[in-house]
């Protein structure tokens, strides 16, 4: 039982700094365990009986493995559920690993967690441990029908608000995770939903992260897409969704995003002739905020792709149909 963990790039404060990422095995989300939102499948790699001192073993294990001359300025902890719920990493267990990262140097810690585990007992080992502390909050829509009838996430936005204006007081930083494209809705719909939730959630934010759809085994989603009733949302769609949120934030907000999959057909993809060039501006931007690269892969100038058009004529149909679908994959049926 081991945590994965690899390198990779973080932009903090306008520095380029490396950024070590651990996924610690726990026991997993208890909203997973009781019903789940209809897109993650992170359950199936939960340990029930982990307990707070696996975790500890696991963080020092990875800690361990760092060299001198290159001790990571960000740490971003992913678990199978929430980081500040007690069951699954126990308040000493957070102490423990917050201390040890703080003896290794690192300057700023991420954190993911549910709103209801967002509590002031939750926050206490944050305090005085050296270490800037951003705690990522799941969101994924402000609409709060799409959020129970197509994410079944089981918390309102007004339990967002109240978490993240928690967290803004507390001293910690806000990271907004908001979902492009959730189950049944139209590729259109999943844009004008992402434009609404950013400038709902900016306010109480200091990052917002883009999440395109990936699917993930034994859900609800990968039900949906294997019955052509779905699919993933075009690269194109996440352009434009990062290109206009980032014109309408508030300054010292950003935007980011960081596919899973992206290119393959369970991930955000185009037609898989300019996925690379696409994704490569997306990490671009991400990394460094510059949104002419986006404006020069929209308009033609550094990608030119005839899939363009194609995403063009399914904002077209989505809008006829009325009802999600994957066109493409209908059509390669038909014809």
């Amino acid at each position: 039982m081991e945590a994965k963990f690899w390198m990779e790039k973080e932009n903090m404060g306008g520095e380029i700094v490396d950024a070590l990422v651990v996924v610690l095995r726990t026991r997993g989300c208890r909203w997973g365990w009781r019903s789940g939102c209809t897109m993650c499948g992170y359950l199936w790699d939960a340990l029930p009986n982990a307990g707070g001192e696996d975790v500890i073993r696991q963080m020092r294990n990875v800690v361990g493995t760092l060299s001198r001359s290159r001790r990571p300025g960000v740490v971003k902890i992913f678990t199978s559920g929430s980081f500040l719920d007690d069951l699954e990493v126990p308040p000493e267990a957070r102490s423990e690993i917050f201390s040890m990262l703080s003896d290794a140097g690192v300057e700023r810690v991420v954190v993911e967690s549910r709103p209801e585990y967002v509590v002031e007992g939750s926050l206490e080992p944050m305090h005085d441990v050296g270490l800037e502390v951003e705690v990522a909050l799941g969101l994924e829509s402000s609409n709060d029908l799409v959020r129970e009838r197509c994410i079944n996430k089981g918390f309102t936005f007004a339990a967002y608000k109240r978490a993240a204006g928690l967290l803004r007081e507390a001293g910690l930083r806000v990271r907004t995770y908001l979902l492009l494209k959730p189950p049944l809705l139209t590729e259109k719909e999943a844009l004008e939903d992402v434009f609404s939730s950013a400038g709902d959630s900016a306010p109480l934010s200091d990052v917002i992260s883009i999440n395109p759809m990936n699917i993930q085994k034994g859900t609800v989603v990968e039900m949906l897409w294997k019955e052509g009733r779905y699919r993933t949302p075009w690269l194109w769609t996440l352009v434009e969704a990062l290109r206009t949120i980032y014109s309408r934030l508030p300054p010292g907000v950003k935007v980011v995003s960081h596919p899973t999959g992206g290119g393959s057909r369970r991930g955000v993809h185009n037609c898989g002739r300019c996925d690379r060039a696409v994704l490569d501006a997306v990490r671009t931007f991400s990394l460094h905020g510059n949104v002419e690269v986006l404006d020069a892969v929209l308009d033609g100038r550094e990608v030119s792709c005839t899939c363009l058009d194609s995403w063009r004529d399914q904002l077209h149909a989505d809008r006829l149909l009325g009802v999600p679908t994957d066109v493409e994959r209908w059509r390669d049926r038909l014809w």
